[in-house]
């Protein structure tokens, strides 16, 4: 009896869900199952990795595997999870917002390099999604002021929470079909991240986009129709001598560019990505020609 006992006891032990147990269940690439398991269990990726014979509770291990099967069938991790980091900030995220990735820092950095560190400064940055871009440069130049504008009210409120839980004072957001709404002052710097996907683009049938809100994403038969209204409004915005910056798609660098120069910037160029693709293009306005009596 006590044998049978024992055996009944080390039997139900066995089967009570640890980590390794609930990672190897889940059917996920090691790295996706750990982010979700760490989300769950409230814990960090190291301290799952540090912990496979740990215990879970079932509930734990229910939770876990409903987001398994959402992941597996497609979904986002990061809107399974409910954040993303960008440029160092932990930003909340959710289906109302495009995910921030990381080649839209580039965006941060070429701006960045145009607004100095000790001098007041107007930003306006337009499209603001999750809120990424604009509290990134609000961050790294607490004394500009930054405008983060978006035509979704949902979005603009995420940005608020995003601004309060990191306690970023000096960005501020508003509802604006690009630059509808916004306050008229001249700015120092205009950065965008527009849709920018063709309809019918078939990407738009691949990976994370799929989930992600079309209307931050398709411009258009050629993916321009938000960059061209951007750029053809934006002089009338920017202080004369300073810089616009856009991020766009991989194929399109040389048609911004036209579209800038057209509207008379000057000093027009893209820079490339870290996977070496041309993915912003900026330019300056152009200062006002002297003319000789």
């Amino acid at each position: 009896m006590r044998i049978r006992m024992a055996r009944s006891k080390a039997s139900r032990m066995s089967s009570l869900p640890t980590v390794s147990r609930a990672l190897a269940a889940g059917g996920l690439v090691p790295l996706e199952a750990r982010i979700l398991l760490a989300h769950v269990l409230g814990r960090d990726r190291s301290w799952i990795a540090a912990h496979g014979d740990a215990d879970i509770t079932r509930e734990q291990a229910t939770m876990f595997d409903a987001l398994a099967r959402r992941r597996r069938n497609g979904e986002p991790i990061a809107y399974l999870v409910g954040h993303r980091e960008f440029f160092g900030l932990d930003l909340e995220v959710t289906p109302d917002v495009l995910i921030p990735r990381p080649e839209t820092e580039l965006l941060v950095e070429l701006t960045l390099a145009r607004i100095a560190k000790d001098t007041p400064a107007c930003v306006l940055d337009l499209g603001c999604g999750s809120g990424a871009v604009a509290l990134a440069l609000a961050r790294e130049r607490p004394r500009a002021s930054v405008v983060g504008a978006g035509v979704s009210p949902a979005a603009v409120a995420l940005c608020r929470r995003n601004a309060a839980r990191l306690g970023i004072a000096n960005a501020a957001f508003a509802v604006s079909d690009w630059f509808s709404s916004v306050p008229t002052e001249p700015y120092d710097a205009i950065v965008a991240n527009p849709p920018y996907i063709a309809v019918g683009d078939p990407h738009l049938s691949e990976g994370d986009v799929r989930f992600e809100p079309c209307a931050a994403l398709v411009a258009g038969a050629d993916g321009l129709d938000a960059i061209r209204a951007i750029v053809a409004a934006a002089p009338a915005y920017l202080v004369r001598g300073h810089w616009f910056a856009v991020e766009h798609g991989y194929d399109q660098a040389e048609r911004v560019r036209a579209l800038l120069l057209g509207a008379g910037f000057v000093d027009v160029q893209s820079a490339r990505d870290l996977a070496g693709i041309f993915r912003v293009t900026r330019g300056r306005r152009e200062l006002i020609r002297e003319t000789l009596c």
